[in-house]
């Protein structure tokens, strides 16, 4: 009897845990959007395991620029966008709208395409566009219909198609000693195809898009709970929720390159442009069973990134232009807002029908990234260091010293792109 009280107390203690869980773990999860996956998998396929390494980098940093933004709109009880508008020049939000909406719009419509592809590999009888039009009509009902608690929900449950990618290398033959090696001990090739790639997993991983959207998401979600005052355990509670999306986040990316490092580079194939060339790339190589959680993957990342690109790019014109936003509130109340939702998503589903290629699309993206991507963590970090803004709540100092690496990878990325770009 003692052990059945026990029970239900153990449960609540796991509800208690997985209750914490919101923002940070949404966010990281979008990050491994389709087109992120396409990165991923181009790197394993080309450089086999060597890339590895960099997930144990990337993780830190990440969770300590998306650790800022989350505090930010805890403490200010406002999204990114409104602290810029207040405290900062109109020029620097300018600029970061100039770059973020074509970057942001490139991304959806390459993550639609991307799905569809993906899904017409798996009903070969439905043509792509098809499923792009299907696709997109689906997320804009959910959207425009649902109130963010229930968004919210439904994204939390699709954190765990993830959990597909973690499998995946374990339904193959595996080098371990050899996965561990590259994992722990770094190589680097000084050319540019490898330097590319680096850049364009760091890219990948650390996106200005991301930091609007945790900011924002952590002010709704306390104007849900209707918080008035940030205390110690709220700001621990939220530490964990980032720390666990991030980690996800780069526990996904480490399993795709295993996979595509361990089965496509071992299969003499060196060369992935897009994600449903490495979902069919894998068939053949490494069975159905890994071919096909591959591809439902892909679908339920996408389902999750989608509305995540979507929201944070109307967002940021809302706040800038003062218009009534929420996705807590219906479609009349805000207008504006979900009208830019709905742009945004039928601009990124054009793209399939007026022939824009997804790698052209992912590559103007990155580039737009890697522009925005310095700046945006130097002012994060400003911001996070102003007592004014964040009064008693300031950055520790190894934040800081986290938010300074970062800062100099991601500009020494940017420089690196630029050069070869110009080369």
């Amino acid at each position: 009897m003692a052990n059945l009280s026990k029970h239900p107390k153990r449960l609540n203690k796991v509800w208690r845990f997985f209750k914490k869980f919101g923002p940070g773990l949404i966010t990281g999860a979008s990050d491994d959007d389709p087109s992120g996956i396409a990165t991923y998998s181009q790197a394993g396929a080309q450089f086999g395991l060597a890339t590895l390494w960099t997930a144990l980098v990337t993780f830190p940093l990440m969770a300590a620029v998306q650790g800022m933004c989350a505090r930010i709109g805890m403490v200010t009880s406002q999204g990114l966008t409104v602290t810029l508008k207040q405290h900062y020049s109109k020029p620097v939000l300018f600029i970061m709208l100039l770059f973020s909406f074509p970057a942001i719009t490139l991304n959806i419509g390459a993550d639609i395409q991307g799905m569809g592809a993906v899904a017409h590999m798996i009903v070969p009888a439905v043509p792509a566009s098809v499923f792009c039009v299907v696709i997109t009509g689906v997320l804009l009902f959910i959207i425009i219909r649902y109130p963010y608690r229930k968004i919210a929900n439904i994204l939390k449950w699709l954190c765990l198609s993830l959990l597909l990618y973690i499998i995946v290398p374990f339904s193959v033959d595996q080098d371990w000693p050899e996965v561990l090696r590259r994992t722990f001990v770094p190589v680097f090739y000084f050319n540019k195809e490898f330097i590319s790639i680096i850049v364009a997993l760091f890219g990948t991983t650390i996106s200005p898009y991301l930091f609007f959207w945790q900011t924002t998401m952590e002010a709704e979600d306390n104007a849900q709970k209707g918080v008035v005052f940030v205390d110690k355990r709220m700001l621990d509670d939220m530490k964990t929720d980032v720390n666990l999306g991030m980690l996800l986040s780069n526990a996904v990316m480490f399993f795709i390159i295993l996979t595509t490092g361990s089965v496509l580079f071992k299969g003499g194939i060196r060369q992935i442009d897009t994600v449903d060339q490495a979902a069919r790339a894998l068939q053949p190589l490494a069975g159905k069973f890994t071919y096909a959680i591959f591809a439902t993957g892909v679908l339920g990342t996408g389902l999750l990134a989608i509305p995540v690109l979507a929201g944070s790019l109307s967002y940021m014109l809302a706040e800038t232009f003062g218009w009534k936003a929420g996705l807590d509130k219906t479609f009349t109340q805000a207008k504006p807002f979900y009208m830019s939702i709905i742009v945004s998503l039928i601009v990124g589903l054009s793209m399939d029908f007026f022939g824009v290629s997804p790698i052209k699309a992912l590559l103007l993206t990155a580039i737009a990234y890697g522009l925005t991507a310095p700046v945006m963590v130097a002012i994060i970090m400003h911001i996070g260091n102003n007592r004014k803004i964040m009064k008693e709540h300031t950055n520790s100092w190894f934040s800081n010293i986290l938010g300074g690496i970062t800062l100099v990878l991601m500009t020494m990325a940017a420089i690196a792109m630029i050069y070869y770009l110009f080369k």
